[in-house]
């Protein structure tokens, strides 16, 4: 059997696994964004207060975000295929007991069990499809991981806002069922585990104890923060300090021990940690935005998350489109180069988006949000290339887990950071707004009357409507303090991967050297 046959035999069905796990990728992303338009309707059906309810998505991603840096020990444990599948089925089994719970606690629980299976599908996806395609065309295996990755946010609002108004708020759960039962038969079917990949013997109980002490705490407080003044509550500052000291130990635990919950002694390889870096920005871009602009559109602009949807959507098809081109081009272009260019596009985009008023209309977002898309696509894939291109196949599923949870990291951080930033700057515009609004000015003065007069017209005493126009003016002062913080928010947004371009330099290899490395690694679904 001539060398070309083998390699067709042991690459042929490569398309399928990754349409398999980009399935499973896509429902796990889908489903961390889906929950947050169903929340008034889960308050009113099981009683609960808005403080009560936000556990449903604050467990969910708790339990997700411990989980991201130990799937590599995990699937080591428990081989690789196992573990995914595993994972997907925990993941699946969930979604129908959080979809059938009549009562507050029974769906946080199932939604943290669901957090524990969906922590595993990303990372392990990742490193299925980097052993699924042969080394020159792993930019198109992570174009379809890519896609998953960028698109899924932008349709779980969407989806979620739809199902929750045509059906009811199960729904958003139900939905996983027959997306969990196509991905495991087609995992059963196609994939297998790489005999290279390093097995792990032993448990690493303290690593795994402080590593789900350091996260769960920073993640809660980052998720609590704004909400009690963050550093000013006592809470927040004891698990600030719970949070550094558990990550410490962790760190020095994690180095000494031979078989580490997390393999820390990857961030030697300056490609990896430069990756891992360049992720956590990619990470705060990618999660900043998305949480950012529905958040002007329904609450500025007055949008359904229907309408929303409909307005992010070409911009995900961007992405889509702009991952599927690189994934060609990323095998004969200098992957560095893809990530300046798409660097660039973001970075325009959201240049474009700082100039919004309060006056824009559905349209005025559309080539931003293109542009914007296209960027994230050129910048995913390459970025996942580089990151990866040095990393030795025994030690692949322990890299993919740590590099999405950089990801992850950069995203819960900006999130945390933006909604923060938000509020100052809203009372900053408001402020300096105010203050140059005088009530000798024959302009405000004007509008008093005219705004004065019209209460009076809908049958206000004097004193009433005048109180009323006093209202009204400070409404849209607020409004327009709103509008300049999000331009502030969006121009803040664009600079970030801008400002990590340097961190290219340490990149020491920029193409997929398919002939210089040897032999190629067996494939993740080789018989």
């Amino acid at each position: 059997m001539s060398a070309a046959t083998r390699e067709e035999l042991l690459y042929r069905h490569r398309y399928i696994i990754a349409m398999a796990v980009a399935l499973a990728s896509m429902m796990q992303v889908i489903d961390s964004s889906i929950v947050n338009v169903a929340i008034p309707h889960m308050m009113g059906n099981l009683g609960a207060t808005v403080e009560e309810v936000s556990w449903v998505s604050t467990g969910y991603i708790i339990a997700a975000a411990c989980v991201i840096p130990l799937t590599g020990w995990l699937a080591g444990f428990f081989g690789r295929k196992r573990y995914f599948v595993g994972s997907i089925l925990l993941f699946t089994a969930a979604s129908l007991l959080c979809g059938m719970s009549r009562s507050l606690q029974a769906l946080v629980l199932w939604r943290i069990v669901q957090g524990i299976g969906g922590g595993a599908l990303i990372a392990t996806s990742q490193a299925i499809l980097w052993e699924a395609f042969p080394r020159e065309e792993r930019g198109t295996g992570m174009a379809f991981f890519g896609v998953a990755v960028m698109v899924g946010p932008t349709l779980g609002p969407t989806l979620g806002g739809w199902l929750t108004d045509q059906y009811s708020w199960p729904w958003i759960f139900f939905i996983n069922l027959p997306v969990g039962a196509v991905a495991v038969a087609m995992i059963m079917a196609y994939v297998h585990d790489n005999p290279d990949q390093k097995r792990t013997k032993s448990v690493d109980g303290i690593g795994i104890a402080l590593l789900v002490l350091a996260i769960s705490s920073a993640q809660l407080m980052l998720e609590r923060g704004e909400r009690l003044d963050w550093f000013d509550s006592p809470l927040v500052v004891g698990l600030a300090l719970v949070a550094v000291v558990s990550a410490v130990l962790l760190v020095v635990h994690e180095l000494r021990v031979d078989e580490p919950a997390v393999n820390l002694r990857l961030l030697k390889q300056p490609q990896f940690t430069a990756g891992s870096m360049m992720g956590i920005v990619l990470g705060a871009g990618l999660f900043g935005s998305v949480f950012i602009l529905p958040v002007f559109l329904q609450g500025m602009l007055r949008m359904t998350a229907w309408q929303t949807g409909l307005i992010i959507l070409p911009g995900a098809i961007a992405s889509a489109f702009s991952m599927g081109l690189v994934g060609r081009l990323s095998a004969v272009i200098d992957n560095r180069l893809l990530i300046v260019v798409g660097s660039v596009l973001f970075g325009a985009g959201m240049w474009q988006l700082s100039t919004i008023t309060s006056l824009t209309g559905a349209d005025d977002f559309f080539w931003p949000l293109i542009w914007r898309g296209l960027g994230l696509g050129l910048i995913f894939v390459p970025l996942n290339n580089l990151t990866l291109m040095q990393i030795e196949t025994a030690d692949l599923s322990q890299a993919t887990g740590l590099n999405n949870f950089f990801r992850q990291l950069g995203g819960s951080f900006s999130i945390a950071g933006m909604a923060s930033l938000l509020t100052r700057f809203v009372g900053e515009e408001r402020g300096i707004l105010a203050s140059q609004l005088s009530a000798y000015s024959p302009v405000v003065r004007e509008r008093m009357a005219m705004l004065t007069q019209g209460m009076m017209s809908r049958g206000m005493d004097p004193q009433s409507a005048t109180l009323a126009a006093m209202r009204a003016i400070d409404g849209q002062i607020l409004v327009q303090a709103n509008v300049l913080a999000f331009e502030k928010i969006y121009l803040m947004s664009g600079m970030l991967l801008l400002v990590s371009l340097p961190l290219l330099l340490l990149f020491k290899q920029g193409l997929p050297l398919s002939r210089e490395r040897g032999p190629r690694p067996a494939a993740a679904h080789a018989e």
